[in-house]
């Protein structure tokens, strides 16, 4: 068991290789498609997810894809699932089991996420779809003036996604952990630093308390940044030193690869940003990649808007960002190859 989670894992983080984020919840599809003129009925977000699935050449940069409940149950045209499209092509699927960030009782202005309960038998469902993957996001709120993030928070999203993590190797899937510091605010990126340092290293102390084998894991967090508010920007050097800095203090060496979310970033600055870590730091311990959903799709939704006779050219836009994704991923990026 614990032999077939590092092989999907290592499989996830291939060379050259990363994860498409299209879990997102009918909610936020919904906010995604009413952005270009579509209206989000299941059948307009299967056409979309569709079109992504089925693009030529996609698992040339694409490992893994991360689907939502309502995608991993769907169907192609041609009436196989989703799932096996995916197989066809040597693309590993994964599913999103977390219910979502709520309201944590007794401190304002931060979260817990929910979806503990029946989450053995979901991950059962969901291996037998085909899933071999799966992820869990918990999300942490930098507010200076409240003295946010406390350890409180810190604490409780760290034994969800450690619990999470320890069914999901029971289930045989890699569990994706996903402990995302918000760019929300107007925070220095040393706040975000000190943040991020204190969240992972409660996550990787209650992954050890719960005996997750971490060479069968994933880890999927924020990049150290400046709050998408803060008058002063940190340059990418800046970035790429700081995140890769904070991780070797807190990330084990035998996690076999960090998947960065984009969060918030435009798709060129996810792509500068990735690319300059995996260029200046090709002796990380682990591999650098990337796990990215609105950076891979925002142009691509645009370029399609709907229409059937659009779909070929989103597919070939949704081809250029994965390759040049690809390329960031290799420390070989160019803003001039956009």
């Amino acid at each position: 068991m614990n032999q077939s989670l590092q092989d999907i894992a290592k499989a996830l983080v291939a060379p050259k290789k990363g994860i498409l984020a299209a879990d997102e919840s009918t909610s936020t599809m919904t906010k995604r498609l009413q952005s270009v003129g579509v209206e989000s009925t299941e059948e307009n977000r299967r056409i979309y997810r569709q079109m992504l699935f089925t693009s030529k050449g996609w698992n040339q940069y694409i490992s893994g894809v991360i689907l939502f409940d309502e995608t991993i149950r769907q169907r192609a045209d041609d009436g196989h699932t989703f799932v096996t499209v995916m197989e066809q092509a040597g693309v590993i699927p994964g599913i999103k089991v977390d219910m979502g960030a709520k309201p944590l009782a007794g401190s304002e202005g931060e979260t817990i996420t929910e979806g503990l309960d029946g989450l053995r038998e979901r991950l059962k469902e969901y291996y037998n779809f085909g899933a071999r993957f799966a992820k869990w996001r918990g999300v942490i709120s930098i507010d200076e003036k409240n003295n946010l993030p406390t350890p409180y928070a810190l604490h409780v999203n760290a034994h969800a996604l450690a619990r999470y993590a320890a069914l999901c190797q029971e289930a045989g899937l890699v569990p994706i952990v996903e402990p995302e510091v918000l760019m929300d605010g107007s925070h220095s990126i040393d706040v975000c630093f000190d943040s991020t340092e204190r969240m992972l290293r409660t996550v990787f102390d209650e992954l050890d308390t719960q005996g997750v084998v971490l060479d069968g894991i994933l880890l999927k967090p924020n990049m150290v940044i400046a709050g998408k508010d803060a008058s002063a920007q940190a340059t990418s050097e800046q970035i790429a030193e700081m995140t890769v800095r904070c991780f070797k203090e807190v990330v084990p060496a035998n996690v076999p690869g960090i998947v960065f979310l984009s969060g918030g970033q435009s798709e060129q600055e996810a792509c500068q940003n990735l690319n300059t870590m995996n260029a200046i730091y090709k002796d990380a311990p682990w591999q650098l990649s990337f796990s990215y959903g609105r950076a891979l799709q925002q142009s691509v939704l645009s370029a399609w808007g709907g229409k059937s006779e659009n779909i070929t050219s989103a597919q070939e836009t949704f081809l250029k960002r994965a390759r040049l994704t690809s390329e960031a991923r290799n420390g070989t990026y160019d803003a001039s190859m956009e």
